[in-house]
């Protein structure tokens, strides 16, 4: 597959194809011309590569995901602190939904008047990251 069908199929912009080829993310084939060539296995990574970004990983912590044949070997343990760290990022998000819903229809004239809107405010330093 050339770099235009790996970018198309995985939505990655083809810098951003030959950025991850130049950390040692992805590998390429050979060319084709000037046209990098890649194997289709490299969907299944771009793939990973994307969930693990989504789940808040860096990029090194995502290429120390694969052994030096490029096999899949995830540390459990990382992931697991990763689900924590969600997790807490799930509880302030709440709270910050909460104190926005609380605010939109807040009676009070002025919020800092509203027992409700300190107890939110409270509850907001409590849960700062």
């Amino acid at each position: 597959m050339d770099i235009a069908e790996v970018s198309h199929l995985s939505g990655f912009a083809p810098s951003t194809l030959r950025y991850y080829e130049k950390l040692g993310l992805i590998y390429s084939t050979g060319r084709n011309g000037l046209r990098r060539q890649y194997s289709p296995s490299v969907l299944n990574k771009l793939n990973i590569i994307s969930l693990g970004q989504m789940a808040g990983l860096s990029l090194s912590e995502v290429a120390m995901m694969f052994n030096t044949k490029d096999e899949l070997v995830i540390n459990r343990e990382t992931l697991r602190q990763k689900v924590h760290d969600i997790d807490q990022q799930i509880i302030r998000l709440k709270s910050v939904r909460e104190s926005l819903h609380h605010v939109v229809s807040c009676p009070h004239e002025s919020h800092l008047e509203c027992d409700s809107f300190q107890a939110l405010l409270k509850s907001a330093r409590s849960l700062k990251a």
